[in-house]
């Protein structure tokens, strides 16, 4: 469990490789050799990359270099939660959420819904119906299940340098995705299986960091990264990516701002918001009664006047003056999710699912 003041960023250091961490955040080789493309981007040894890498995990600011792969691809459903709970029983609560095998994030965050987690199931398994038994075992007082509908923008990207201002814009966004399942999934099969399994989590910081499970499958390295490309090719592999941890790299403001956007406009003000650099997520998901906001943007700052002050510019930009910024003051869980495991069976058998 980790704890964090939206007011008080810690800093990542003067040794930062700014280039370096923009390669591993947006653009690390899908290659058997990665580090040695990565130096000959960089200019520098390849044995020096992959040297200050591992310094840079050390120090905490890289979580881990990992596939990241796309769960409705693979025939999982997952949804954000949102859970109201008694302040006095929140700590207890996050505690059996984060039991959840499928449960990857869990934060505190400012608001009456001050619980909200992620959470994936694989095919075959009712979505809904562990959402309503962790309602039931957290003693919610009240929970919305909040799926995307429509994604307008996936990817964390900070820029260590400090060279972007909060206004600074990407590359034109994808098209808006829509989440809603037009026909069946087609299954991976199960070479595809292995190779997920084999590869999925943490990989070794090494100049080879495929061989292991090109070992564990009994084939080449080679044909581990040509493995990744065809789930690639075919949307069940976003990338490979290093993930940062946004406070020890100098973001202490994560705020979540929610919008209530007209429906007639939330395709427009997704696209727009979904352009800004500093938005790392941008989704449309459903409203409810006593939950107006339909648009939901994601905002690494380093302080919350920064953060808030960017919000402000939002607004006057996009006309949308009803909008709430929830930040995370605690990180109960953050982990990639694991694909084909037995233990959300497992789960579902001592939780009378099965």
């Amino acid at each position: 469990m980790t704890n964090s003041s939206p007011n008080e960023p810690a800093t990542a250091g003067d040794a930062i490789d700014a280039p370096l961490l923009i390669e591993l955040q947006e653009r690390f080789p899908l290659d058997a050799r990665p580090f040695d493309v990565l130096g000959e981007r960089l200019g520098v040894p390849a044995a020096d990359v992959l040297a200050r890498v591992i310094a840079l995990q050390d120090a905490g600011v890289l979580r881990q270099i990992t596939p990241i792969f796309e769960a409705a691809a693979l025939g999982y459903t997952s949804s954000l939660v949102a859970m109201r709970i008694a302040p006095e029983r929140l700590d207890a609560a996050a505690g059996v959420i984060s039991g959840h095998p499928g449960v990857t994030h869990n934060y505190r965050r400012e608001h009456a819904f001050n619980l909200w987690f992620t959470i994936n199931v694989p095919p075959g398994s009712d979505l809904r119906a562990h959402i309503d038994r962790l309602h039931e075992l957290a003693g919610s007082e009240a929970t919305l299940p909040l799926p995307t509908v429509r994604r307008f923008k996936i990817g964390v990207s900070l820029d260590i340098s400090g060279s972007r201002s909060m206004t600074h814009k990407s590359a034109q966004p994808a098209a808006p995705r829509h989440h809603k399942r037009t026909g069946p999934v087609e299954p991976p099969g199960d070479a595809e299986v292995a190779l997920i399994r084999a590869v999925q989590g943490s990989l070794p910081l090494r100049r080879d960091p495929f061989h292991d499970a090109a070992v564990a499958l009994g084939v080449s390295d080679a044909d581990v990264v040509a493995g990744l490309e065809r789930l690639r090719e075919r949307g069940a592999l976003r990338r490979v990516a290093g993930i940062l941890r946004h406070r020890d790299a100098g973001f202490g403001a994560n705020g979540m701002v929610v919008w209530d956007v007209p429906p007639e406009r939330v395709a427009d003000v997704g696209r727009a918001m979904a352009s800004f650099s500093a938005i790392s997520h941008c989704y449309e998901r459903p409203r409810f009664p006593e939950w107006p906001y339909s648009l939901f943007t994601m905002i690494h700052a380093r302080t919350s006047e920064e953060c808030d002050a960017f919000v402000a510019e939002l607004e006057a930009t996009s006309g949308i003056t009803d909008h709430v910024t929830l930040y995370s003051t605690v990180e109960y869980k953050k982990v990639r999710p694991v694909y084909f495991s037995p233990a959300i069976e497992i789960w579902e058998a001592e939780n009378g699912l099965r």
